[in-house]
Formats: C-alpha cells, sequence, structure tokens
C-alpha cells in the first residue's frame, strides 16, 4: 500500500464500475471539523441532500448534532427514522406534497419536521391542514437574499407576510430561512462582503419583527460556501451540506475552507478508440452533469481534456492514452458531489484502503413510504 494513493482501494478487482467510493474516517474528519469551525454542535443544521445516507446521518448524531435540513420528503422521512427529533424541509410544499408532509408527520408525532414557506396561499392551506389534523406546524419564512430562486426579498413584504402568518391557526413561525447559495467568490474577504451585505436586511427584519413582540426570531442561514461567513455570527444556525462529502469543484475554489475530499469515482477503461484517445464507462448517468467540463478531476492523469460526454461514456483526449488499456481502473473526483451521490443507490465504503461494506443512499428516493 506504501505506493498507493489514498484514494486507491487494494481490492478495486472486486469493485464494479462505475462505482461511488465514500471513505468512512475522511466524512468523521469532516464532520469534526465542521463542529469545531461552528464552535460546536449547538448551532448546527446540516443539508441531508449532499449524501442523502441513513449511515451519515448516524455519524453526525454520534457527534452531538441533533437537527437537520432537508430538501425532499423522502429524506426528511429518512432523516426522522434515523431517531432525529428536528428536521426542516427546506422547500414550501405545494400540491400534492402538502399532503405527504403532514402524512409524514402523522407517522413521526415526536419529531418537529417543519417547512419554508413565502406564499400567503400555501401558508393559508398549512394553517386549514393544521387545524383539520390538531397539529400545530412550524414554518420558517423564506427569504431570497439574491440568489432570486425562492423566497421573498426581505423588507416590508416579507414582514408582512411574517406577521400575517403568525396569527394564522395552528402556524407557529419559528423564523427566517434565508440560503445565500449563489455567493461563491473565491477570495474569503469578498465572499464575506457580499454575504454580509445579503444579510443586512434579514437582520433588520428580525429586530424590527422582535420589537413587534413577534420574537425570539430564529434564523437558519448559508449553505457550504459561506459557512465561513455565518459561523461568525452568534446568532444564526448553520446548514453546511457538501462539506460532509467535499468536492473538486469546492475544494479547488475555496482555499480557506480545510476539508478532505471523501467521496471519489472508480471507473474503468472501456475502448481506445483513437491513439490518444480513452474511453471510460462514467457517462451522465453517473456524474454530476450539469456544469460544463470538466465534470470531474483525474488525479492520476496530469493532462487531458474531455471531448465527448454520453450517458455510459466519457471520451478522453490525453497525450498519455497509451499507458492505458481496457479494464484499466481510473479515479475521478467530480466537481460536484451533491447531484452525483443521487445517480447512485449504494455507495461502497472504504475503511484502511478496502471496500469493506455498501451504504444504502436510501433517500434519493423521490419516495420511500409517504
Amino acid at each position: 500500500m506504501s505506493d498507493r494513493r489514498w484514494y486507491n482501494v487494494s481490492n478495486e478487482d472486486q469493485v464494479f464500475s462505475p462505482s461511488l467510493l465514500v471513505f468512512k474516517e475522511r466524512v468523521r474528519e469532516n464532520i469534526s471539523r465542521m463542529i469545531a469551525a461552528a464552535g460546536g454542535t449547538s448551532r448546527l443544521r446540516p443539508h441531508v441532500k449532499t449524501h442523502k445516507m441513513p449511515v451519515i446521518v448516524q455519524m453526525q448524531m454520534d457527534q452531538g448534532i441533533n437537527k437537520f435540513k432537508c430538501a425532499t420528503i423522502a429524506e426528511a422521512e429518512m432523516t426522522a427514522k434515523c431517531g432525529v427529533k428536528d428536521i426542516l424541509l427546506a422547500m414550501q410544499p405545494v400540491g400534492p406534497n402538502i399532503s405527504r408532509f403532514f402524512e409524514l408527520r402523522k407517522a413521526f408525532p415526536d419529531v418537529v419536521i417543519a417547512c419554508i414557506a413565502d406564499s400567503l396561499s400555501i401558508l393559508e392551506q398549512l394553517s386549514m391542514l393544521s387545524t383539520g389534523n390538531g397539529v400545530i406546524t412550524d414554518v420558517w419564512i423564506d427569504i431570497n437574499t439574491g440568489m432570486d430562486r425562492t423566497g421573498v426579498k426581505p423588507g416590508a413584504e416579507a414582514v408582512r407576510l411574517y406577521r400575517t402568518a403568525a396569527g394564522l391557526h395552528n402556524i407557529r413561525v419559528a423564523g427566517l430561512h434565508a440560503y445565500d447559495g449563489h455567493i461563491h467568490e473565491k477570495e474569503f474577504g469578498k465572499r464575506k462582503e457580499i454575504s454580509d451585505k445579503a444579510f443586512q436586511p434579514v437582520e433588520r427584519m428580525k429586530r424590527e419583527l422582535e420589537a413587534e413582540g413577534l420574537g425570539p426570531v430564529r434564523i437558519i442561514a448559508g449553505g457550504s460556501p459561506t459557512f465561513p461567513v455565518h459561523v461568525l455570527r452568534n446568532d444564526v444556525e448553520l446548514s453546511p451540506g457538501t462539506i460532509l462529502l467535499w468536492d473538486y469543484g469546492y475544494s479547488s475554489r475555496f482555499s480557506d475552507m480545510d476539508y478532505l475530499l471523501a467521496a471519489v469515482l472508480l471507473a474503468r477503461v472501456v475502448s481506445r478508440p483513437g491513439p490518444d484517445l480513452i474511453c471510460i464507462d462514467l457517462g451522465h448517468k453517473a456524474v454530476g452533469s450539469e456544469m460544463a467540463q470538466p465534470r470531474v478531476f483525474f488525479p492520476d492523469i496530469k493532462e487531458y481534456i474531455i471531448t465527448g460526454h454520453n450517458e455510459e461514456h466519457m471520451v478522453i483526449s490525453t497525450p498519455e492514452a497509451g499507458r492505458f488499456s481496457p479494464g484499466d481502473t481510473v479515479y475521478a473526483v467530480p466537481w460536484h458531489i451533491c447531484p452525483t451521490v443521487d445517480r447512485y443507490d449504494q455507495a461502497n465504503v472504504v475503511r484502511d484502503g478496502r471496500v469493506c461494506d455498501v451504504w444504502n443512499i436510501e433517500a434519493r428516493k423521490r419516495k420511500i413510504t409517504f
């Protein structure tokens, strides 16, 4: 093993390709570093959307984290099954997902399963169903801090919505949800400057609402890129997700964030279609492909260009092609780990340089039970 890199597995001949490898001790170390950065577990509400795995939820619980954030009903169900008692569905439920939300809550009556909302009509539906089911629903008002994806702009309109929501039957407004996933500046100082500016109206809202007697107003802020910024605030909950597995996109961009790559793809050469070309079995269906190339980083190939990418194939042009033959293993680090994990039903777990276990990626399902 002395000549093998950390991502190589000694029993790769027993691992089919393409496969997702997850390195257990590296995940554990990332959890520890996340907790250290946050100054403890009390403010942490990690997002499960990156890994979607019950085992990783449990690993975080083992280190004292007791509340989580989810993107789908299935993720919320998986998290509740782990024994978590405080869960936020960070997606405004609409259509049949509203009834699914209440079915899930009925199945886990001892768990606080909250949701976000930015629409009065949705809040009114939540109020009606809460009243009909005889339950109180915790809702976080979703604030648009500049990403322009969801939420209401902070200010008078958001204050009115918060005030109205607080008066609805069986609705308990828990606070403000302020996700700033659009802030990706490489240099920490610039990232902090933009995040601070975007967050100032949220802080003003908090003060205004509490002055009206509508507090205490809690705030859930940020994701992974702005995690180092929001940890500097004393009164917010923190929701990093990518940190748990990390990826090449963030590791190559944010030098101020010291986390370990903990997930790697194992692929194989399936063809040599030209003297400078190799084709591997790492198609769109095996790696997150929503961004421009390169969608992966090959640590063992010094010079390459990805010239083709299809459903099952990835073609690489490299002057090193001559050292590869069909069947050879190629390791790749995903640029974006979250949608990459979502391509797989199971992860091969690596410990001490060997694949030794399999973890189900349970919440990649759109529906588990409810």
